[in-house]
């Protein structure tokens, strides 16, 4: 199933139901209690673990007729990997990290599918980083690496917008990391039964229609149920958790001449799997 978060004609938020290009009500008895009782969302499904219980209901639109939100709009962590292709790593002539590197971003950085996201006022060079990210769908800890897939929600497509220039001005990067809108993404949570193989999902990044970025999770350093192991024996994982799983090779700051993000630019990340996300790039605010 793929799953959506999109603005209805009264400005809620509710999860919908996305089939061949088409937006649904995503049916389930989860609407929120409470005296502001609002439409379910991907968060609440996600939270309540009734992802399975869902269904397609009425007709919304079409996918480029409706307004969509990230697939999770309030993740209490968003974590991010690091050189975690071969091939990234690579191109850097880095060997490999025996361990996992991460870092994070919050909820500022989220951007919709569709959304012109403006370029930060302090950096000259920011940069794209194609992924695919998982989210958590139940709370965990000390997960063994076998069961690791059993605590996955879904998948979904993420754009690491990274102001180089910052992110290398001290040893930490995330300060290019945490700007507005540098985490663009959606369209959709893809449920891992959609999904398919968590090793053998594409993920391709087009700039202005030239391909910049293409591979598979096959070439992940550490593979997705690795990540889960990892992590969530340093911290506890909660449902709705999203965690982007690194780059592959074809990075503007990497190649020659080095290709910096400007206003006017599009940005597509797609997969045959998990659909397509498009960011335009604006100016400074």
């Amino acid at each position: 199933m793929r799953l959506v978060n999109y603005r209805d004609r009264q400005g809620c938020v509710r999860a919908g139901v996305l089939r061949e290009g088409v937006v649904y009500r995503a049916d389930v008895a989860t609407e929120t209690a409470g005296d502001d009782a609002r439409p379910a969302t991907v968060d609440d499904l996600v939270a309540s673990g009734q992802l399975g219980a869902v269904h397609a209901g009425e007709t919304v639109g079409r996918l480029d007729e409706v307004s969509l939100e990230p697939p999770i709009l309030a993740p209490q962590k968003i974590v991010c990997i690091g050189l975690n292709y071969r091939s990234h790593a690579e191109e850097q002539g880095a060997e490999p990290p025996s361990q996992p590197t991460f870092f994070a971003k919050f909820r500022n950085a989220l951007a919709a599918p569709g959304a012109t996201v403006p370029l930060p006022r302090l950096s000259a060079k920011v940069d794209y980083e194609a992924e695919v990210a998982f989210v958590v769908g139940q709370r965990c800890r000390d997960v063994p690496e076998e069961r690791a897939l059993d605590h996955i929600a879904g998948y979904t497509l993420f754009n690491d917008l990274s102001a180089r220039d910052l992110q290398f001005a001290t040893p930490q990067w995330m300060p290019g990391k945490v700007f507005d809108g540098s985490a663009p993404m959606g369209p959709a949570l893809v449920t891992p039964d959609e999904a398919g193989s968590h090793d053998a999902i594409d993920i391709e990044l087009l700039l202005n229609g030239e391909r910049m970025q293409a591979a598979t999770t096959a070439d992940l350093v550490h593979s997705i149920p690795a990540l889960v192991a990892h992590l969530s024996a340093l911290m506890t994982l909660e449902p709705g958790d999203v965690v982007a799983t690194g780059t592959p090779a074809g990075v503007g700051s990497l190649r020659k001449p080095r290709v910096w993000l400007r206003p006017g630019d599009e940005l597509i990340v797609r997969s045959r799997v998990l659909g397509e996300l498009v960011t335009h790039i604006g100016a400074a605010d």
